[in-house]
Parts: structure tokens; sequence; C-alpha cells
């Protein structure tokens, strides 16, 4: 027959509760047996006890009322010989119906009859008719024997009771420590088959156990091939047969996992190497894994190679920045590095992928290396800034000699124009100016891509700046009957800027809110500290922009449909976003169809001891 685990434990649990209902019943017995004895000797013998010694004070009462009465104390002793009889006899009574020893019957009848004649010689030694000298007589010959036999049969009596009071004592005395030494045998086995439960539980189901807790272990450090050894039929005995059964699946997936593994990574690192792009696998100490074969021919990526041992310094920077960001990390924007390959330049653009071990994890694995390459891009983007530096300044020299004229006509100094003409010569005048302001934004974006625009940044209190971008505005709004207000927040410290360039960023961004305002609406200009940053602020009540076109407003050549045709082409909030992250800022933006917009740029707050230095704008680093 199998006894599993429940029945083991059932069992053992069921004789530890035998033992301590036995243990229970035992103990509850001899407390009733105890308080039992106790009960009987306070309410029995100690009432005995209690008789005889009224009846002895009713008689030496008796005796003393005699005596009193040969004294001549007549009528009052015989009124208290009444009331002690009447006490003797209730005590008498009281004993005669409590007997409760042996030999108890017979002294207390004989108390009765001895009563009887006292209180018959009584009745004459206290006839005042008799003599003085008879009645003397009397008491000594007759009631003084008679009361001394009452008083010495009445003290056996107490003795009597008070020797079993004793002996019942001394009985339950014994009877308690007999129970006590019964109840601390019973503990002393209920302890001994406790501890041979205990050792019986541990061999059942303790060393089964451990010895597969040990068998864990050995399977979380990789090893496959521990068997367990059991020789029980229980619950802990089918678990140890399935693990031996689940190791050897395990040991036969491993093996077959294994192979296909190593076929798979072959074939991986095969099509790896093929790959055109430059890419390789860094683990977390920069040493390179597995590489393709365009990365070691141009940047000498071999596997076991670090990247801080070849001459590239920018690898060890974007790799550390991964890990400690954990995130994607490229060079500064648009950055780009410059490799020669023979006699032909070549550019890319590195970036540095974390490999984390999940999405709650901080564990990084290594780091993916992955160089684009960007050689026709910026090819591209030369002949662009070429392109349109060429044409633009082309189309300066004829466009300023054509202003020059427009002007001149219009201030008649060749001759006078009517009304036609001059209306005329005024549109004229305004494409041309519309015209230079988008050659000097196609400069200035140009200068800005082509690296040929500087920055001088310096430490300038942020109220200045907000007041200097708005002072060139204050007619244009008057003219246009829009309210241009500030609300600048007190105590706001010194930002490090280029003053000229935060004044071309407020200049296109208070342009564009009045050219959107209509007349009698708010423009508010203003600034406020954030953190480690001021943020400047633009705020008008014009007509918005949709939702849809907001992450596209900052675009170059993008314009949000509606517009009016001379409202410009599209490059002023592009040079906006260019000159704020210059300087180390973000431009952000929103709004409200019909209810106005915000635009909003920050500026670092200037940190005393800083270096100041030029900032050279342009697409990206160069190495």
């Amino acid at each position: 027959m199998k006894i599993g685990i429940r029945q083991k434990l059932l069992l053992g649990l069921s004789g530890m509760l035998v033992i301590v209902m036995a243990i229970s019943f035992m103990t509850i017995r001899q407390i009733d047996e105890l308080g039992t004895t106790l009960a009987i000797v306070l309410k029995q013998n100690y009432l005995s006890v209690v008789a005889c010694q009224d009846m002895k004070e009713a008689l030496e009462s008796i005796d003393r009322v005699v005596l009193d009465s040969f004294l001549g104390n007549h009528d009052d002793g015989m009124r208290m010989v009444s009331e002690h009889k009447a006490k003797f006899n209730d005590a008498l009574d009281r004993e005669l119906h409590n007997i409760t020893l042996p030999g108890e019957q017979e002294r207390a009848e004989k108390v009765r009859h001895l009563s009887e004649e006292y209180f018959g010689t009584l009745s004459g030694i206290m006839d005042s008719s008799r003599p003085g000298s008879v009645r003397r007589t009397l008491y000594y010959t007759r009631l003084v024997p008679v009361f001394n036999e009452i008083k010495t049969v009445a003290h056996e009596i107490l003795e009597m009771n008070q020797a079993n009071m004793i002996s019942e004592k001394n009985a339950a005395r014994n009877l308690s420590i007999s129970a006590r030494w019964r109840v601390l045998s019973i503990g002393m086995v209920s302890v001994l088959l406790a501890m041979l439960l205990g050792y019986q539980i541990q061999r059942w189901v303790l060393h089964p156990l451990r010895s597969l807790i040990e068998t864990t272990e050995e399977i979380r450090r990789g090893n496959l091939e521990v068997v367990i050894q059991t020789g029980s039929h229980d619950e802990v005995g089918q678990l140890s047969r399935s693990y031996n059964a689940m190791l050897t699946v395990l040991r036969q997936n491993r093996n077959s996992d294994m192979a296909n593994l190593i076929r798979s990574r072959k074939l991986t690192e095969d099509v790896f190497r093929a790959l055109p792009v430059p890419v390789a696998v860094l683990d977390s100490q920069g040493q390179v894994g597995v590489s393709t074969e365009t990365a070691v021919r141009l940047f000498g990526l071999k596997p076991g190679v670090s990247v801080r041992d070849l001459p590239y310094s920018w690898m060890s920077v974007l790799l550390e920045k991964s890990f400690v960001s954990q995130r994607p990390a490229s060079l500064e924007a648009k950055g780009f590095v410059q490799q020669f390959v023979g006699n032909k330049e070549y550019f890319f653009r590195p970036e540095a992928v974390p490999i984390v071990s999940g999405p709650e994890s901080d564990d990084i694995g290594g780091s993916i290396l992955v160089l684009t390459d960007v050689t026709q891009l910026h090819d591209q983007q030369e002949m662009k800034q070429g392109l349109v530096s060429t044409v633009s300044h082309q189309l300066k020299t004829p466009l300023t000699s054509l202003r020059m004229s427009i002007h001149l006509l219009l201030d008649e100094d060749v001759g006078a124009l009517n009304r036609q003409q001059t209306e005329l010569m005024v549109g004229a005048r305004e494409d041309c100016e519309r015209l230079v302001e988008m050659l000097d934004d196609l400069l200035d974006l140009n200068r800005i891509e082509s690296g040929k625009a500087y920055l001088e940044p310096r430490p300038v209190h942020a109220s200045v700046l907000v007041r200097q971008g708005m002072e060139p505005f204050l007619n244009e709004a008057k003219d246009r009957n829009v309210t241009l207000s500030d609300a600048i927040a007190d105590d706001l410290p010194e930002v490090f800027a280029d003053p000229g360039g935060v004044r071309h960023v407020f200049a296109n961004l208070l342009s564009n809110a009045l050219r959107f305002t209509m007349p009698g609406g708010t423009v508010k200009v203003g600034a406020g500290k954030e953190g480690e940053f001021v943020r400047f602020f633009v705020e008008d009540t014009g007509s918005g922009i949709a939702s849809e076109h907001m992450a596209h407003l900052f675009e170059q050549f993008f314009r949000a449909p509606g517009q009016d045709v001379r409202s410009g082409v599209g490059l002023g909030l592009s040079i906006v976003k260019e000159l704020v992250e210059a300087q180390g800022g973000q431009v952000s933006s929103i709004s409200q169809p019909g209810k106005g917009s915000c635009f909003s740029f920050t500026i670092p707050v200037y940190i005393q001891g800083g270096s100041i230095e030029k900032i050279l704008i342009k697409e990206g680093d160069v190495t």
C-alpha cells in the first residue's frame, strides 16, 4: 500500500491531536477531583467543627449564668439560660444532620442524651424555691460532671472532623502531585512523539525537497546532466521522477537548439558581413563582436578590436553616450564624419544604438554602431548651397537697380506721375521689397547651412532681449490697431545668448503675429524662468493654425494653406529654429484655429564662470 505525504502528515498530526486531547481530558478530570474533594471538606467537616464549637460555647455560657444565679441574679439567669439552651439545641441539631465520619453518629447521640440529663438537672438547680445549699450540691455533684462529659464528647467530634479535614487536605495535595507527575510524563511522551514525527517528516519531505532544490540550482547554472535519486512512492517521489523526465527532454531540446543556433548564427554572420552598410556590434566594453566587411575595410572594425584602440575618438564618445542615456546616440544635429578611402572623400553619419536586455531593464549588453553613407546627400547639399548663393547674388544686383529706379519714379525726380501710374509703381515697389526679403531669407539660411554665419553669445538680461525685440514693431502694431504688450516675470536671470540672433528670432515671430492678427487684437511678448532655461514667447489672438499643419511649421518652404501669396516663401520659422538650436535652446508652438497662436523658444541661463565662445552654425562637425 502506497502512503502519500498527505496520509503521512495526517497520521502524525492525528497522533499529536490524540495526545493533546488525552492530556486535556486527564488534566480536567484531575482538576474536577480536586475541586470535589475540597468542596466536601469545606461543606461537611467544617460545618461539624462549627457546630461542636457552638455547643461548647453555649454550655460555657450557661455555666457562667448558673454561677451568677448563686449570687442572686435569678431572673436574668433564667432568661439567659433559655437563650443559650436554644443555641445549644440548634448546634446539636446541625451536628445530628451532618454525620460524615465513622463513630461520629454514636458520639452525637451521646451528646444528645447527656444534654437531656444536663438540662433536667439544670432546671432543678435553677428552682429558686429550693435552698441554696441544695442547689449548689446538685451543681457540683451532678451538673458539673455531665457538663465536662458533654464538652469532652463534643471536643472529640470536633477533633475527628479537624483530623478528617487535614487528611483530606493531604489527600488533595497527594492527588495534585500525582496529577502533576502524570501530566509531566504525558508531556514528555508528547515531546518524544513530536520529535519522532519531526524526524519522520524531515526524512519524508525535507530531504527530498532539499535534493530538488540542489538539482534546481544546478539547472540554473546550466548543468542539465544531474539526476535525482529517489526510492519513495509518495508525491515527492512522483515529483522527482517527473523532474528526471523533464531534464531528459531539456537535454534533448538543448542539443537540438544548440545545433540550430550554431547554424543560424553562422548564416546570420555571413549575411551580416555581406551588408553594404558599415555596421558593427559592440559589447559593453567597446569590443567588436560582429561587423560587416565595409566596416572592416573603411574603419578597421574587425571582430575582437576595441573601438578605444582605433584613431576615432567620436566612436568612444557615442558608445558612452548611448550607455548612459540608454537611447540611440548620434553626433550633434545633422553631424557627420569625414573619411578618405583611397583618393576619394566619403561622409558618414554615425549612430550608436544600445542593446538593452528588456523594456524595464537597466542592463546594457552592448551597442550597435551604424554608419550611414551620406556622401551623395552632402554633395547635393553643397551644390544646392552654391546654386542658391550664386542665384541670390546674381539677382541682388539687378533687383537693387530696379528698386532705386522705382524709388526715383515715386519721388517724381524724373517727372510727375498720374494716379494710375503711382498705383502701379507702389505695387511694383511692394513686390520688389518682397523679393528682397525672400533673397535675404535665402541668403541667411544658406549662410547658416554652409557654416558662414557666426553667433557671439554673451551674458545678457532676458528682459532686455524682450524689449529690444519689441521695439522695432511698436509703430507697426499701432498702425495696424493691434495692442502690443509685454509680460515679463520678476527677477529674470541673465541668459547666455547672441543679442543679434535673438532679435532676428523675435523679428520673425512678431512680424508673423502682427500679419495674422486682425485690428483690435492683441500680441503679447514675455519671458519666464523654466528650470535651467528662460522661455521667451510671442502670443497673439490671430486666426490660428490647424492642428494637421503644426508638425510642419518649422520646415523649409512650408506655408500653411490659405495664406496670402505676399506672406513669404516659408523660410522665417526654419531660420528661427536654426538660430535657437544653435544657442542651445528649443522652439515650440501651440495654436487653436480662431483663437490665436503662441510661439516660444528657450535660451540657457548664464552660469557664472562659463566660457564665452563664438558659435559657428553649420550642418555638422566634420572629423
